[in-house]
């Protein structure tokens, strides 16, 4: 067991290349028995193995800088960093993160748990080692997606034009090459990144420069022979040395294809090709099931179980059944089919869905101009990739007053992806923008109404709904109609007199009915952060002496803070307890885990209260 004796990559580097592939076949069984154990992201890392192994013994990490992207294909980068005896508890409460992090560790060079922004990255380390003389290596390894973002061909136009050293490797996972195809790749790659090759073509280069009609002809020669027998034609034009593509799964042709490109100058493009789940044949056969995925019997594999209720099934049932009466419906993802729960609705409907890949700006702006042209778009997004388009949603959306729907899923805590992932400022984010409605649904009915009413609006409109399941207040997956929501009218749900007023958003009933019943209070369902019932929070202030707000978003800019703004200009202002997510940055763990150390438990209100009222 050759890996028991490797901690870092120091270690991996005193073995020989005919060792590496020992080494990954072990590294890739600890993976698949750790993740089946314990949960995590399988698929995309067993792809990685190899690639892995071999940046760690070509390179001199940390020295040379690598940066990861997506990062949850870095479990294999965190077992040869230090962090074997860790994984164990990976995406767990107080362990380690399932994604690069600079604080974790110093072989973690820059964060990237959303994607597409290490070429951007790495071009910025590449020209800080220029301008230091250092002799750093900059290398930038992107795939799983992460190339249907724009960002990273803004980054690879910059970065290509500046003769800076990085290296960027594009781990291409979303196609095979067979063993002949391989073959004869494996052996071009190994030719055009040769020390031979780059030299004859610099002194044939010199010489020919001074017969231009010969150079210009000997140029466009070189590009057709190498756009005959690679796909590289587009990086080549970008200002990169492209080569490949080669097997990601042959350790020993990457050892030899990276120690020939880490002596070569300027910007250099390597394409391998991997295979998700590779070694685990469930993985391979299925790796959209074993992308992410909690302990599970590895023998037997995933058993898929009937789950209850989510507010993600429940969007899914009405975008089905809302799309059945209205042809003119569409449907708009950046890439989260399956997260989004949109599978069926892809199924049925394929002429009307569009995934755009991961490209949050492109998905909004493309859904305004299917709103422009009088068809009824719905974006259904997570709440941090719509951080990422937040410049198309104030001028392409809302300054045009366009009426798309925004499905927007993962509001509040995630669980095991951590701080990146937690929606906790879409409330902050988006209230202040004129013209959109932002609406909280408490229970699953009501995420039900408040989808019918986003979608009659000729305004932009937002629906947004924790991950997880939900109270059903009714709800029936064979009921397709609900009585209508008056807009911006909030729901009293204890209706006494009472010192004290509780108004909550989202999905917090049954904590805000038990603190209403402990404390004797008025509770309300707020259900719209914007508009904002002005009635019910004049009449709050009227008859309460204190004023208790619940939201699982950040307590700075959210809906409490709005409430706390609207008092200060009425003539009684009166104390307002905010509850919602503190000032940093909470990381990975079970939801429950994360509710209880953000202070939105029953029990942690209850203290707060009564601390207050003493």
């Amino acid at each position: 067991m050759l890996l028991e004796n490797i901690y870092y990559p120091s270690d991996l580097r005193k073995y020989n290349v005919n060792d590496l592939k020992l080494i990954a076949d072990e590294l890739r069984q600890f993976i698949l028995k750790s993740v089946s154990e314990s949960g995590g992201h399988l698929s995309s890392n067993l792809g990685t193995i190899e690639l892995t192994v071999a940046i760690h013994h070509v390179f001199n990490t940390p020295f040379d800088k690598v940066i990861w992207d997506v990062g949850h294909q870095t479990y294999a980068h965190k077992v040869l960093t230090g962090r074997k005896d860790r994984l164990n508890n990976i995406r767990k409460y107080k362990g380690i993160s399932g994604f690069p992090r600079i604080s974790e560790s110093e072989y973690d060079v820059f964060g990237t748990a959303h994607s597409s922004t290490s070429i951007s990255a790495a071009y910025g380390i590449s020209v800080a080692n220029r301008l230091d003389s250092k002799k750093n290596k900059s290398i930038a390894i992107i795939g799983d997606g992460a190339m249907t973002a724009g960002m990273a061909y803004e980054a690879l136009n910059n970065a290509g034009a500046s003769k800076d050293n990085i290296l960027i490797i594009l781990n291409d996972n979303d196609m095979s090459i067979s063993e002949n195809v391989g073959a004869l790749n494996n052996y071009l790659a190994r030719a055009l990144s040769s020390n031979i090759y780059s030299s004859a073509r610099k002194a044939s280069g010199k010489i020919l420069k001074k017969i231009p009609v010969i150079h210009e002809l000997a140029k466009k020669t070189e590009e057709h022979v190498k756009g005959f027998v690679t796909p590289g034609t587009l990086f080549e034009e970008l200002g990169f040395n492209y080569i490949g593509p080669i097997d990601g799964h042959d350790v020993k042709t990457l050892v030899k294809t990276l120690k020939n490109i880490s002596s070569l100058e300027g910007p250099q493009f390597l394409h391998i090709v991997t295979k998700k789940g590779k070694g685990y044949e469930k993985a391979e056969q299925d790796p959209i099931l074993y992308h992410g995925v909690g302990s599970f019997d590895h023998e037997t594999g995933l058993t898929k179980k009937q789950s209850a209720i989510t507010f993600t099934n429940l969007f899914s049932n009405w975008v089905v059944n809302k799309a059945e009466t209205d042809s003119k419906l569409c449907v708009v993802t950046p890439a989260m089919r399956e997260g989004s729960g949109l599978v069926s609705f892809s199924q049925k409907f394929p002429s009307r869905y569009f995934d755009v890949g991961i490209a949050e700006q492109h998905a909004l702006t493309f859904a305004a101009g299917l709103a422009v042209s009088d068809l009824r778009p719905i974006v259904a997004i997570y709440s941090t990739f719509l951080q990422r388009a937040y410049d198309q949603l104030i001028h392409d959306v809302a300054l045009q007053n366009l009426n798309v729907t925004f499905a927007v899923d993962r509001a509040g805590f995630v669980g095991a992806d951590g701080a990146t992932h937690h929606g906790a400022y879409d409330l902050s984010f988006t209230r202040c923008i004129p013209n959109i409605v932002i609406m909280t649904p408490s229970t699953l009915k009501e995420s039900w109404q408040m989808l019918d009413l986003s979608y009659n609006l000729d305004n932009p409109s937002i629906v947004r709904y924790p991950r997880g399941t939900g109270e059903f207040d009714g709800y029936s997956k064979e009921k397709f109609s609900y009585p209508q929501l008056e807009l911006g009218k909030s729901l009293v749900l204890r209706d006494i007199k009472s010192k004290i007023t509780i108004l909550f958003f989202g999905p917090f009933k049954s904590i805000a009915m038990k603190l209403g019943e402990l404390f004797d209070a008025r509770v309300v369902n707020m259900r719209f952060v914007k508009p904002i019932d002005m009635d019910e929070i004049n009449f709050s202030c009227q008859n309460s002496k204190v004023i208790v707000t619940i939201e699982e978003n950040a307590k700075f800019g959210g809906a409490g803070s709005y409430i706390s703004e609207i008092i200060t200009e009425t003539k009684k202002p009166i104390p307002v307890i905010k509850f919602g997510i503190a000032d940093y940055f909470l990381d990975h763990g079970t939801q429950a885990e994360l509710l209880d150390e953000a202070g939105l438990t029953y029990d942690k209100i209850v203290s707060k209260i009564n601390n207050f009222l003493k």
